[in-house]
């Protein structure tokens, strides 16, 4: 072999890694998409990343994750799912109810799975749970449906409660209806009466405790709804001043020390987004996966805040807690 040859040879060998480089696909682009802000979520996160990583996804290494998370200002979802299907992103995780109807408004075809607290055939997401249907599929976590539960639990914390305040935001008014129906259909049995207080702004939670510091309800009853649990430092703080038993449908809300919680485990409820996720990126369609109905709920109890308030946990609620702060 002629020496021109052989360095011509050589040249082209080197080249090979590179050529075979530039002909691998991109890795598929994943938008993440929710109302509240990366501090927040961070365990959340964590456990959509599990998710995938079940089904052999790993973030910066054959998946990309572009984050959308609106800080609790809604206005701007719309904006971010444009900006996501300007992308053409492989798939939308919209992981709470405003984020999902901003993205269900923004494509009619970039799949999305979604994660939400209420029925999603009620919201016109899905055809029917079993068959979805179109784009969209996902995880419904139960919200509402755990109301008159957690009312119940909070009836056996505290009691001689009688009356009871409920905080709803008129901003969400499909969980607001849902949380009333609930409650409604829910107090009389237990002997309850109740009275019903709005916020949708911090300002308005401050108005709302000024009211509760006036009038002494026995106790306090946050509906399940995002809003809440972005406030959940703020209203823990003021429950606290006004000495009133709060129960919450998250458990972030009681670490932040409100008194109790009961209600779907949304950390393994973003796991099994990041799961379905997984499946559409394998080739799987969003109309042949069945929307979820989560089975795993968690009844949380912070002994502290408890105590501040004088109440004694019975040997009955702490043997089913599934956790009890310290």
């Amino acid at each position: 072999m002629r020496r021109r040859e052989f360095i011509t040879l050589l040249s082209g060998a080197a080249a090979w890694p590179f050529a075979a480089r530039a002909q691998q696909p991109a890795m598929p682009v994943v938008g993440l998409v929710h109302s509240g802000s990366r501090n927040q979520l961070a365990d959340r996160v964590s456990a959509f990343g599990h998710g995938l990583n079940e089904a052999g996804f790993v973030e910066g290494d054959n998946v990309t994750i572009a984050y959308r998370l609106a800080e609790n200002e809604n206005h701007r979802l719309p904006e971010m799912m444009a900006d996501l299907v300007r992308r053409r992103v492989a798939v939308i995780a919209a992981l709470n109810n405003v984020s999902v109807l901003a993205a269900k408004a923004a494509t009619t075809t970039i799949p999305i799975v979604f994660a939400v607290n209420e029925d999603p055939v009620g919201l016109g997401l899905v055809g029917s749970l079993s068959r979805p249907g179109g784009h969209l599929t996902g995880i419904n976590f139960l919200g509402g449906e755990l109301q008159a539960k957690r009312l119940e639990i909070l009836r056996e914390l505290v009691p001689g409660a009688v009356r009871v305040a409920v905080l709803v935001n008129p901003a969400n008014p499909t969980n607001t209806e849902r949380t009333l129906k609930e409650v409604e259909a829910a107090v009389p049995a237990m002997g309850l009466q109740i009275q019903v207080v709005r916020a949708s702004t911090g300002q308005e939670i401050d108005a709302v405790f000024a009211t509760l510091r006036r009038e002494r309800p026995d106790a306090l009853f946050v509906s399940s709804e995002g809003f809440f649990v972005s406030r959940r430092v703020q209203i823990a703080i003021l429950a606290a001043q006004c000495s009133i038993p709060t129960a919450y449908g998250n458990r972030e809300q009681v670490e932040a020390g409100g008194l109790m919680s009961y209600g779907t485990n949304i950390a393994d409820a973003w796991r099994q987004v990041g799961v379905y996720v997984a499946r559409i990126l394998k080739g799987v369609k969003p109309a042949d996966l069945p929307v979820v109905q989560s089975s795993k709920f968690e009844l949380v109890i912070n002994h502290p805040t408890a105590r501040s308030l004088g109440i004694t946990i019975s040997p009955t609620l702490l043997a089913i807690a599934d956790e009890v702060i310290e």
